[in-house]
C-alpha cells in the first residue's frame, strides 16, 4: 500500500517529467535550423553539378530522406534515395555523386560508408555548403548497358502465348503494346516501386492460366552478361494468402526456344529478383521475354532485361 507521502508526490514527478521532455523538445528544435542548409546551400551544390556533372552521373542522398535537395538540383542528373539506397550497385552510372547532410539527427556516416564505398573510390575531396557536402566518386560497380528492354519495348513483337503455341498479338498503339483482354494486359516501360525501390521497368502483367504474355526482341547482343530484374510492385508482393500463385519471370531464345533465365516470385518474396547468364559470342539473336501466372490476381510484375559488360571494377 502506498504511504500518503508517495501518494501526493506522484503528480510532481508526473509533470516533472513532462516538463523535461518539454525542454528536451525545445531544445531540439532550437538547434535544428542550425543543422538545415539554406537555400543558397542548396543553389550552391546545384551551381557545381551543372558546371561539373558529366552524362551518364547520378546523385545519391544522404540519408536516403533529405528530400528536399530535389527541388533545387539539375532535373537532368538522375537523383536516387529511398530505405537502404546506400548499398544499391547503381550500375548504369560510371560516376557517383554523393549529396549529403551528415548533421542530420540518425545521420550515420560510418553506416553510410561501409554500406557504399565497397567497390568505389573518392574522386577527389568532397566539398562544403553549409551543412551540405558533396562527393564525386568513381563506381567500381558501373557495367556498361549494350542494350536494355525497357529502351527497345517499341520495337518488340508482344504477344498473348498459348501452351501449343498459337498467339494472339497485342498491337503497339504508339504508347504500349495492348493485348486483348482486360485493360492490365499491355507492355510499356513505366515507373513503379518495389520494396521502396523506384524502377523504370516494363510493365507485364501474368494474363492467367498457362497463358504467356510474351514481348519478342531482336538483336540482342551476344558475349556478354544477360540479366533479368523484376519483382512484384507495391504492396502486393508481402501478402503470402494461399490463393495467389508464383508468378514466373523468364527469357527464351526465340531460335531455339532454349531457356536462358528463369525467375519465380512465390507469394510473400518481395524486392527486386534478379538472374544473370552469360551469352555466347555470335550473331546478334532474338530472345523472348515472358511472365506467366496461374492465378494473376495481385501477380503485378514489372521487369527488365538488359545486356551489360563486365563491372569496371572487376575487369584487368
Amino acid at each position: 500500500m502506498r504511504s500518503p507521502r508517495l501518494t501526493r508526490a506522484l503528480p510532481l514527478v508526473e509533470l516533472g517529467g513532462l516538463l523535461l521532455v518539454a525542454l528536451l523538445c525545445l531544445l531540439f528544435h532550437l538547434r535544428l535550423p542550425g543543422r538545415l542548409p539554406s537555400e543558397a546551400d542548396y543553389r550552391a551544390v546545384a551551381e557545381r553539378l551543372r558546371a561539373e556533372a558529366r552524362p551518364g552521373d547520378a546523385v545519391l542522398l544522404f540519408p536516403w530522406w533529405a528530400e528536399r535537395a530535389r527541388l533545387y538540383l539539375p532535373p537532368e542528373i538522375p537523383i536516387y534515395g529511398w530505405l537502404a539506397s546506400d548499398k544499391a550497385d547503381l550500375s548504369a552510372h560510371p560516376r557517383i555523386w554523393v549529396l549529403g547532410q551528415p548533421e542530420l539527427p540518425r545521420s550515420d556516416v560510418s553506416a553510410f560508408d561501409a554500406a557504399f564505398l565497397p567497390g568505389r573510390k573518392a574522386a577527389g575531396p568532397a566539398t562544403h555548403a553549409g551543412t551540405l557536402t558533396l562527393g564525386l566518386y568513381e563506381n567500381g560497380r558501373y557495367r556498361p548497358r549494350r542494350w536494355v528492354a525497357s529502351e527497345s519495348f517499341a520495337r518488340a513483337r508482344v504477344y498473348l502465348e498459348q501452351q501449343d503455341g498459337s498467339r494472339r498479338e497485342c498491337p503497339f498503339d504508339g504508347r504500349a503494346h495492348r493485348c486483348p483482354g482486360p485493360p492490365y494486359l499491355y507492355v510499356a516501360p513505366e515507373w513503379h516501386e518495389i520494396l521502396y525501390e523506384p524502377r523504370h521497368c516494363l510493365w507485364m502483367h501474368a494474363p492467367g492460366g498457362p497463358q504467356r504474355l510474351v514481348a519478342e526482341f531482336d538483336d540482342v547482343p551476344g558475349g556478354l552478361g544477360l540479366r533479368l530484374e523484376g519483382g512484384i510492385i507495391f504492396e502486393f508482393a508481402h501478402s503470402k494468402d494461399p490463393r495467389l500463385s508464383t508468378a514466373h519471370l523468364g527469357v527464351d531464345d526465340a531460335a531455339s526456344n532454349a531457356r536462358l533465365l528463369e525467375v519465380p516470385v512465390p507469394p510473400g518474396r518481395e524486392g527486386v529478383q534478379t538472374s544473370e547468364v552469360i551469352l555466347p559470342p555470335g550473331p546478334p539473336r532474338t530472345v523472348k521475354v515472358w511472365v506467366q501466372a496461374d492465378n494473376a490476381d495481385s501477380r503485378q510484375v514489372c521487369l527488365d532485361v538488359m545486356a551489360l559488360e563486365p563491372t569496371v571494377g572487376g575487369r584487368g
